[in-house]
């Protein structure tokens, strides 16, 4: 009797499981949460029951894939004839990322695009779910796909028609009015600083404008606060309008600054910007030494390229520039600076100071033209995809970066050459089925028919890139085999079965388990609740697509979930007629019973992970879910559920209860 007492309290009271406690009344909370998060439509009514209403979570339906939700099944056969054998794989995966694109121009949820290559074939499968006109869809898909090379636009846009015209007086007034408003506000005395972030355009650390003066960027502010007298703190109480948009201001500081009289020479190299003459970057460097050996005070107006440049306030030149100006004394010469213009040398003539000014502005924007007919910044050239040989990806030789090099044909090498040569300095955008894929600066006029795109590629982004280069130039013909349209009305049926098909099973596997598991049935019942929840979680959260094949994998998940508990309770009832008592063979039931479920899963892991990559469409639906239910079944069965059980231990009501036919010997 006293070896029974002592064993009792050294098992029951010297523990006190707090820290399992809290992690099992923990889950029972996450239960709720991930049922929440999986059922808004539940959790908002109970809350609104309750006048909690703050607490409603966004509404948003699971992602149904075209079985479940009704849409159309197609496959295309790439015409190969006139493609070498050696690039007709990458021309099939260039055209795949042309139909990707036009598929997703529809707005189709979660479309599918899949390759097939097999027995000389080269084929495409399109899943479109959801997507209401399919005849619509099957024209802008089947269409050859379309490379194109723009130049910048020069000219500007065509004039606004009378009825335009009376549209832009209208926004404008619209402006003013709401601009007037805000204004309001200002003199009544609200927050300047409140209005500048609810209202400008600019972020507030922008609002700023320090050192304005009559002849900087910003010289209208100047202006009007001369000539109102403006005080500092003071708000203009008109608006002010330019090519900015519409401005309310006000005036933070009246002081001074030096404006000063420079005069420079500038020598430009390719890469700079507006280099219309550009020379080699070594070249450029012994030129403007030499310029610098050849200047001084008396002859710099004399110098190749010298330009004056009239008084100016600092803020009226890029910064490099600036700061040069301001270190170099007046009536000297500057030291060589480089800007993104090419290499300067500055001659400082003279220094004076002037008035200038800070605001804070709210900055509000202003329709123009522009906002009514948009000026199209590209235009078309004689160049398209049929000049085109090819793409491929080379890295460079030095630093080992991945680039583009493309090949023109003769018509092509001449075409290319004559664009490059008028738009040295300015990007060339090239446009695949109208929409624009790359858009390099050019560098130099290129000729001989080859060019290189460089810039900051991964080597994933630079095969993509020339896939789709190679998509436009290779006539790669595409011819519709079949068609195949689900009705949204039996994608409904579909879902309504399988939804209550998975009820029964789930309930079934319930009754189950507490039946002939009683207790600890219910427990992993429990669990088993834990584990759909959290997996139709994970549903929601990775954006899964549920198909009827994912369903199923859902499903096997859940009796691989039960699997997982029957391998335990049937090793706990092995070691409680061993003669163990519940605590201690609960701890070994769970060790001995996890390698067979680490075997088990991880074989079913193996299996899905094939199915996925070697396969496709739903068969890759139910791969995936299996997957995902494998992993949290394992989480749940060897968790969750000796937490439950562990915890249900603790009470004395459950120790005296009989599990499995099998008495307590605590």
């Amino acid at each position: 009797m006293q070896t029974w007492k002592l064993k009792k309290k050294t098992i029951n009271r010297s523990k006190k499981p707090w820290g399992r406690r809290i992690v099992g009344v923990l889950m029972l909370i996450l239960t709720l949460v991930f049922a929440s998060y999986d059922f808004p439509a539940l959790w908002n009514q109970t809350v609104h029951f309750v006048n909690l209403d703050g607490l409603k979570i966004e509404e948003k339906a699971f992602r149904l894939g075209l079985d479940l939700q009704g849409g159309t099944h197609l496959v295309y056969e790439a015409n190969m004839t006139e493609i070498p054998e050696s690039e007709r794989i990458n021309a099939l995966e260039g055209v795949k990322n042309v139909i990707e694109r036009r598929v997703n121009a529809f707005g189709v949820s979660e479309p599918v695009v899949q390759t097939i290559i097999t027995g000389g074939t080269y084929r495409l499968v399109i899943e479109l779910a959801g997507i209401s006109d399919v005849t619509k869809a099957i024209d802008q898909i089947g269409k050859t796909p379309v490379l194109e090379f723009k130049e910048p636009v020069q000219e500007p846009g065509r004039d606004l028609t009378e009825e335009e015209l009376a549209q832009l007086k209208e926004k404008q007034t619209q402006d003013r009015e709401t601009a007037k408003t805000v204004l309001d506000r200002a003199l009544a005395g609200e927050d300047f600083d409140k209005l500048i972030a609810e209202n400008s355009s600019e972020p507030i650390e922008r609002s700023l404008i320090k050192n304005i003066s009559g002849t900087s960027v910003y010289s209208d502010y100047f202006i009007v606060i001369n000539q109102k007298k403006l005080k500092e703190g003071q708000i203009y109480s008109t608006l002010l309008e330019n090519e900015e948009g519409i401005s309310i201001f006000r005036v933070e500081d009246i002081g001074e600054i030096n404006e000063m009289l420079l005069s420079h020479t500038l020598v430009c190299y390719e890469g700079k910007e507006r280099c219309e003459n550009p020379i080699l970057e070594i070249e450029a460097t012994i030129k403007i030494q030499q310029l610098k050996e050849q200047a001084t005070p008396e002859n710099f107006a004399t110098l190749e390229g010298a330009q004056d440049l009239g008084w100016a306030t600092p803020d009226k030149y890029v910064e490099a520039f600036s700061l040069a100006a301001l270190q170099t004394p007046v009536g000297e010469i500057s030291n060589v600076v480089e800007t993104q213009f090419g290499f300067h040398i500055i001659h400082k003539r003279d220094e004076r100071p002037v008035s200038a000014v800070t605001v804070k502005r709210i900055l509000m924007p202003f329709t123009t033209e522009a906002d009514i007919v948009p000026a199209e910044p590209w235009k078309n050239t004689a160049l398209s995809g049929k000049h085109l040989k090819r793409s491929t990806v080379q890295f460079d030789q030095n630093t080992g970066a991945p680039n583009v090099l493309l090949e023109f044909n003769d018509e092509g090498s001449k075409l290319f050459g004559e664009l490059t040569e008028a738009h040295v300095g300015e990007p060339i955008a090239i446009f695949l089925d109208g929409g624009i894929i790359s858009a390099p600066t050019v560098q130099q006029a290129i000729s001989g028919g080859q060019a290189v795109i460089t810039g900051d590629f991964t080597v994933d982004e630079a095969r993509l890139l020339a896939q789709d280069l190679n998509a436009g130039a290779l006539p790669v013909p595409i011819n519709l085999l079949s068609q195949q349209t689900i009705g949204p009305t039996l994608g409904a049926v579909s879902l309504a079965k399988s939804i209550n098909a998975g009820i029964v099973g789930l309930i079934l596997v319930a009754l189950f388990m507490i039946v002939f598991y009683r207790l600890a049935g219910l427990i992993a019942v429990l669990a088993l609740v834990f584990f759909a929840v959290i997996n139709l979680a994970a549903y929601r959260f990775f954006d899964v697509t549920i198909t009827l094949a994912g369903i199923a994998g859902f499903v096997l998940s859940i009796g691989m979930a039960v699997d997982a508990n029957v391998l335990i309770f049937e090793r706990l009832k092995e070691e409680l007629h061993s003669g163990r008592d519940f605590s201690s063979a609960t701890d070994e039931a769970f060790k001995r019973a996890w390698t067979s479920i680490r075997d088990g899963n991880l074989t079913t892991l193996i299996a899905a992970a094939v199915l996925y990559w070697f396969s496709s469409s739903f068969i890759r639906g139910f791969a995936l879910t299996l997957a995902i239910g494998v992993i949290l079944s394992m989480f749940s069965a060897i968790t969750v559920s000796r937490v439950y059980l562990k915890n249900v231990l603790a009470w004395k009501w459950a120790r005296k209860f009989w599990f499995f036919g099998v008495k307590n010997r605590l």
